[in-house]
């Protein structure tokens, strides 16, 4: 099945292949692998669950339908760890809540996860604290954004769409702005393998690995700050 969704002016113009929505700026989908893909790349791409401690920090390029955090947030749960998770996500244009849970849907227990969140999402707080989440959405473009953040991360998803039809979130100089807003010993991790993203994140300070792939993807890319 697919359709159209102009997101009620709410949100950005998006197309639907089943429940996978796909962004008719870029031409590309939110996400391909769902749960599995995610917590290949971004999880286990950061070496997560096993460097969660109390007070840890994620940071995300791109929070689409909140995929990643709620993989984040089951992976949490799952390790016990004491205090809440610390997310801090930046995006361009939010989803609204209704096209998050179609997206979700097909992931029952990410969709569960999200629940509380979604159920406060349209009315525009960006700000969620509640239990074992502590989340804050940062809407803007990034380039501005996030080299004025305050913050530091101890792992980075970067998730925007692909290089080739999303450049803005992949350029030099916002993935010198990330290795910037990294705690010593921190990571980053995303699906891309494209080289001129690896450079730039070697010349941002970090020591860059290509990894195996989700799926039929031969590589992805992981960083690690010394």
């Amino acid at each position: 099945m697919t359709g159209s969704d102009q997101s009620g002016g709410a949100g950005p113009a998006i197309d639907w292949q089943g429940d996978t929505p796909v962004s008719r700026a870029h031409g590309d989908p939110y996400h391909t692998g769902g749960l599995d893909e995610t917590r290949h790349v971004f999880l286990a791409g950061n070496g997560l669950p096993a460097r969660f401690r109390p007070g840890f920090r994620i940071a995300e390029t791109g929070f689409g339908t909140g995929l990643n955090l709620a993989a984040a947030l089951i992976a949490w749960r799952t390790a016990g760890v004491r205090g809440p998770l610390a997310y801090t996500a930046f995006e361009i244009a939010p989803l609204p809540a209704a096209a998050m849970a179609r997206a979700l849907a097909p992931f029952p227990a990410a969709a569960a996860a999200l629940a509380p969140l979604l159920a406060v999402w349209d009315s525009g707080a960006r700000r969620f604290a509640a239990g074992d989440l502590d989340l804050t959405v940062i809407v803007g473009d990034a380039r501005q954004t996030l080299p004025a953040w305050d913050g530091c991360a101890d792992a980075w998803f970067l998730d925007g769409f692909a290089p080739a039809k999303n450049p803005e979130l992949w350029e030099p100089a916002l993935l010198a702005a990330v290795a910037r807003h990294t705690a010593p010993g921190g990571t980053a991790a995303t699906y891309t393998a494209a080289g001129h993203v690896r450079r730039a994140l070697q010349a941002a300070g970090f020591r860059v690995e290509r990894a195996p792939g989700f799926g039929r993807k031969r590589h992805m890319t992981t960083a690690r700050l010394p």
